[in-house]
C-alpha cells in the first residue's frame, strides 16, 4: 500500500532562540523537513513521517500517539504538539496542556491516502501487551 500525506510543522521562535537551533530540533524528529523562515516563525513541510513513526516505536509510545492524534482528527488529517525541549534532544514528548513559554511543534498532517485511519494505523499502529499489532493480526 502506498502511504501519501503532507505534514505542515509551525513553531514559534523567540527572540532568545538562535532559528538554526530551532531548525536543527524539529530536523531530529522530522529528518526531511524543508523551512521557510517567518517572522516570529518557522514554517516546514515534510512528505515522509517515517523517522517519526520510528521514534514512537523505540520510544514505545504507540498508545500515546494514537490518542492525540485522534483527539484532532478529521477526515482531511490529524494534528498534534511537540514540546521544543524535548525534541532538541531527539525525543518526541507530546505536549498537552498549556504550551511552553518557548512554544510548541505544531503539526498537522494531512492524509491524501488511503484515509486518515488507515494513515494513524501504520504510523502508530494498534498496540496489545505493548506490542504493535498489524490488522490482520487482530482477534
Amino acid at each position: 500500500m502506498i502511504y501519501s500525506a503532507e505534514a505542515r510543522i509551525v513553531v514559534p521562535v523567540r527572540d532568545t532562540e538562535v532559528t538554526d537551533r530551532v531548525e536543527d530540533a524539529v530536523r531530529n524528529i522530522f529528518p526531511n523537513v524543508e523551512f521557510e523562515r517567518e517572522a516570529g516563525r518557522i514554517v516546514g513541510e515534510t512528505h515522509s513521517l517515517e523517522q517519526f513513526s520510528e521514534k514512537l516505536h523505540e520510544q514505545a509510545i504507540l498508545d500515546t500517539a494514537r490518542r492525540e492524534f485522534t483527539k484532532r482528527a478529521d477526515e482531511d488529517g490529524f494534528s498534534f504538539a511537540l514540546k521544543k525541549q524535548a525534541a532538541f534532544k531527539g525525543v518526541v514528548n507530546f505536549a498537552v496542556g498549556n504550551p511552553d513559554e518557548l512554544g510548541d511543534i505544531e503539526v498537522h498532517v494531512t492524509v491524501d491516502s488511503p484515509g486518515v485511519e488507515a494513515f494513524v494505523d501504520h504510523v502508530a499502529p494498534p498496540t496489545e501487551d505493548g506490542k504493535p499489532v498489524q490488522p490482520d493480526e487482530r482477534e
